[in-house]
């Protein structure tokens, strides 16, 4: 197999039916790592086709394999995930520019997802009895597999939205086709090429590198995909969706957020507090360079401790150590790409000439041995005296970015919290457990911490409200995003209806 060899249909490694190429560039020195198959809509279309001639109407042979069978198969992936770690923590890191610890904990928490859906699978009961009022009715909702799912995942956690959507598609039966970013595909073919090692029978998961106009655009609107679910950015999640509701398919998307991190002074009364409150709001801000779906970009202080949280945040913020992901001691890597950088610039300008304080940060920083000049560096950036109005607080920015607003009572914190078109995810300190549990609930986002940041748990659910998405990712319920449900009425005496006369 070729390096371009990155489309796999049917069993079957192989190059773009048009030949086409795309190069993966390292965005530390925006050299090249890797040449992949850019595929279009004709390998699309050759995808779904083996996903569906996998499936075949639920009579396959993975939708019929036996539960503890396909759990089986989930818990040989997580081996192969432990035993290749450093390989795609380093895959992931040159990739994605995080750092190589950073990458190595996406495949522990891969590693993790995959045996907590074999777990969940092969331990469900045989359905839901649903009584029907007569000793003589046997009712039962029982659950199935959708069919042919088509997975689009983003470019700033490849293979953990990867393992989010394939190990509960698989645990309940189902085939697909997986698209990753075109910007960072490289850990997400690893991944594929660990389910063939592991056992899973050709067609049943087929992956197309290409951009997201021919491929994604296809796989939403391809009359044979039963769901339909992408992570990514609102507008293409949103025209892709419209494609994949005109074919009445399922679908579940995760769109991004726009997260409140929300610090009482009471959380800051003792220097540890303190200390781990502006530790926490670093680490919600710029771990990934900022590039999180969850980041925690919008800092809303309590106005009395504001000016000494603020400084010392950003004192720190000037601290942190940028350079090459796979080198000793980098505590952030680059951002993604050009693109990306360039986005991350316009955000900053704009916000100064709407009047924000540049407390740090602000510019790329000077080139070094470990930031080469041609690398997509940006240093972390923590913007004061900023206000609603402000692009750079509306919208997702996706980068290095902080920004600081402050409110005097409570009220006002949780009507700033919420004052967001997205809904993903946010945090509460506050040293009052009675307060951080009622403000939290006041919260409108679908995942809050409490004197915390960043944790999620596979068994519980990931989602949101607003414009962050439909559906939920993880848990239960991301077992069942993967699934219909069938009723199965047995009525064990019957009897004729005799509606008519005669």
């Amino acid at each position: 197999m070729s390096a371009s060899e990155t489309i796999h249909v049917d069993g079957v490694w192989r190059a773009a039916a048009s030949g086409a190429t795309r190069e993966v560039l390292d965005p530390a020195d925006a050299q090249v790592l890797q040449t992949v198959a850019e595929g279009g809509a004709d390998d699309a279309d050759a995808a779904v086709r083996a996903a569906h001639r996998a499936f075949a109407g639920g009579q396959g042979e993975w939708p019929r394999t036996a539960v503890s069978e396909r759990a089986a198969l989930l818990r040989r992936v997580a081996g192969l995930l432990q035993r290749d770690r450093e390989t795609i923590a380093l895959i992931e890191s040159r990739d994605t520019g995080k750092t190589l610890e950073e990458g190595r904990v996406d495949v522990d928490d891969v590693t993790h997802a995959f045996g907590y859906f074999a777990d969940l699978v092969v331990n469900e009961s045989g359905g839901r009895v649903v009584d029907a009022g007569s000793p003589d009715v046997h009712s039962v909702v029982v659950r199935e597999p959708v069919g042919v799912c088509a997975l689009i995942t983003p470019w700033n956690y490849p293979l953990l939205q990867a393992s989010w959507k394939i190990a509960p598609a698989l645990a309940a039966g189902n085939t697909l086709v997986i698209k990753p970013s075109e910007v960072t595909p490289l850990s997400t073919v690893h991944l594929v090429k660990l389910l063939v090692e592991a056992g899973l029978p050709a067609g049943v998961a087929n992956i197309v590198t290409g951009a997201g106009v021919p491929v994604g655009a296809r796989l939403a609107e391809h009359p044979q995909v039963d769901l339909f679910s992408f992570t990514g950015g609102l507008a293409s999640g949103t025209k892709a969706a419209q494609s994949a509701v005109a074919g009445a398919k399922k679908i579940a998307l995760e769109l991004g957020g726009k997260n409140p991190n929300v610090v009482f002074a009471d959380a800051c009364a003792t220097d540890a507090g303190f200390d781990t409150a502006v530790d926490q709001a670093l680490n919600a801000a710029f771990i990934h360079s900022g590039q999180v779906c969850s980041a925690g970009s919008r800092l809303i202080i309590e106005e009395s401790v504001r000016d000494r949280f603020v400084t010392e945040l950003a004192r720190r913020a000037e601290q942190i150590k940028l350079g090459r992901g796979t080198a000793d001691g980098v505590e952030c890597g680059p951002l993604v790409s050009q693109q990306q950088l360039d986005k991350v610039e316009a955000y900053v300008a704009s916000a100064v000439a709407e009047g924000a304080k540049l407390r740090c940060g602000g510019s790329r920083p000077e080139p070094s041995k470990q930031r080469p000049a041609t690398g997509y560096f940006y240093a972390p950036t923590v913007l004061d005296a900023c206000h609603r109005g402000m692009r750079v607080v509306r919208e997702e920015t996706f980068g290095p970015i902080l920004t600081v607003e402050s409110f005097h009572d409570e009220e006002e914190a949780v009507t700033l919290a919420n004052d967001t078109e997205y809904g993903l995810a946010g945090a509460v300190w506050s040293g009052d457990t009675a307060r951080a549990r009622r403000v939290a609930g006041r919260l409108r986002h679908g995942t809050i911490w409490i004197n915390d940041f960043h944790p999620y748990l596979p068994q519980a659910e990931w989602g949101g409200f607003g414009k962050s998405g439909i559906g939920r990712e993880l848990g239960p319920t991301g077992l069942d995003e993967y699934r219909e449900s069938k009723h199965i009425y047995e009525n064990l005496k019957p009897e004729p209806v005799r509606w008519f006369a005669g």
